[in-house]
Formats: structure tokens, sequence, C-alpha cells
């Protein structure tokens, strides 16, 4: 599963083949916040230009009530989009157009209000693949201020309670805009982790490989993980106890995730 995408500007395609080699899981080539309005109209053909089957990525369109939606999704089916990002999330049968356009799947952002309170419809939309959370125009759109853990803890919580309810894998959390803080990032991505999201959106490729190791289980875990299978298996079904605790079914269920986990960090990756 991924674990972080990537954003490349659409106005700049000489950094789309440098996105591709930065080591993210995945990549976003972004129409939307990153490409001015005067610029919309060229970034759209650049992307059309660049795109190709070996060039997979995702792109992020413009929103729906936006003058560019309509020529952005003429983009849904070209080779090498594998995924449409849609900002400002809030109905179905958007997504519905997205996928008639020969969208592979779809990627909502949840950034509004009208977008949260639509979740469990959105979630159960025909090819959606996972939720994002938009963070930062979310608070726009309430009006936050400076928002940190505590004040975005209910709003993150549902996104990922949502994704489990329609099948979704793990909701994909947004960006860190302190791109050289690395304490912050860290942090930022182990908050992620505990509330259930399975990845991060990068707004800079020096993010990735902190991504990665947040999400990644630690040498502790791991090893944690596999004395708990290793006691199961000598135990032949009989109640254990690892580091002086009981060891139950979702224990075990734990340990199996983070092992098969950690299989699969270590294998190379595809993109996206």
């Amino acid at each position: 599963m991924q674990r972080s995408l990537l954003f490349v500007p659409g106005s700049r395609p000489e950094r789309f083949d440098k996105a591709l080699a930065a080591g993210a899981d995945g990549v976003i080539v972004d129409l939307e916040d990153a490409v001015a309005p005067t610029d919309k109209v060229t970034a759209r053909e650049s992307v059309r230009a660049w795109l190709r089957p070996e060039h997979a990525v995702i792109v992020r369109i413009n929103a729906a009530d936006t003058p560019w939606f309509v020529d952005d999704i003429a983009l849904c089916a070209l080779p090498g989009v594998t995924a449409v990002m849609l900002p400002k999330a809030e109905r179905a049968d958007t997504i519905a157009t997205l996928m008639a356009a020969g969208a592979k799947s779809v990627l909502p952002l949840i950034e509004s209000a009208v977008g949260f309170a639509a979740l469990a419809i959105i979630a159960a939309a025909p090819g959606v693949r996972r939720l994002v959370f938009g963070s930062i125009d979310f608070q726009l759109d309430l009006g936050m201020r400076d928002a940190l853990e505590d004040e975005l803890l209910y709003f993150r919580s549902q996104i990922v309670l949502a994704s489990r309810l329609a099948g979704l894998a793990a909701p994909i959390d947004g960006v860190s805009t302190a791109i050289y803080d690395a304490v912050t990032l860290h942090a930022d991505v182990q908050r992620a982790r505990r509330l259930g999201f399975g990845g991060k959106l990068c707004i800079h490729p020096k993010q990735v490989e902190g991504v990665h190791r947040g999400f990644a289980p630690g040498a502790d875990e791991l090893a944690w993980a596999r004395r708990v299978l290793a006691a199961s298996a000598a135990a032949g079904g009989a109640a254990i106890a690892v580091d002086g605790k009981m060891v139950d079914k979702p224990v075990l269920l734990r340990a199996e995730r983070l092992v098969a986990a950690a299989a699969l960090i270590s294998r190379p990756e595809t993109r996206p």
C-alpha cells in the first residue's frame, strides 16, 4: 500500500521525471493548487504531452465548480493516469463523472464541511480507491486557526472509520508544511499511523524518506511481533504470554500484520 504520495506542479514539466525518481510510492501531477489560474491551460497541455504508459502517475484535477474541470477530465483515460485526485470532493455524482470519463480510480480529497458530512456516500462511491484528508483547506473552510492534533482528531478519526466501513484501504493524511523539519514530520506521521492512516501527502522529495520510515514497523516493534508469532507457533494453540503479557487473538493478528507490513515494505515498489 502506498505510504507516500509526492506532489509535483503541473506547470513544471521539467520536474516530472525527477519526481518519479524521488522514491515516493506514488506521484501526483498537480493541476490545482500548484498552478496559477493564468497557467492552467498550459499546464494541462504539458501534462497531456508528457503522459505515457511508463509515466504512471496520479493527476489532481481542478474542482468541479471551476472553469477548468470539464477540460481536465479529458486526461482521465490517458495512458499513465492510474488515478484521479478530486479536490473538494462533496458529491458521488462527480466521482461517477470521472469514472465515466475513463478514470481507473478516484482519490477524493475531503477538505470541506460539505465533503466531511458526505463521508459515507463518498467512500461508498464506485471507483473510490482511498480517501485523502485535505487538512489545510479543511481548516480554512471551517474557520479554524492554527489547528493542532486535538482540534482535528475527531475529523481524522471519522475519515479512518468511514474508510473501514466502506472496505477501503487506510486513508491518506494531509501534508506537513514544514519541509525541512524532520522532527515535526516524524510527529505528524506517527500521529497519522496511530489513528489508522496508511499514507501521507508529501510536498517535497525531502519528506519521502521520513514518511516511509515513520510508517514502517520499528525494530523493537518488529522484534516483538516475531516473538509473539514464534511463541504462538510453539504453543500449538495453547494460551501464551510474551514479555509478561497475555497474547489473545487481537494481539496475534496485530503481530501478523506488522510482520506482513515489513515484508511488503522490503519488496521493490511499483508506482502508483
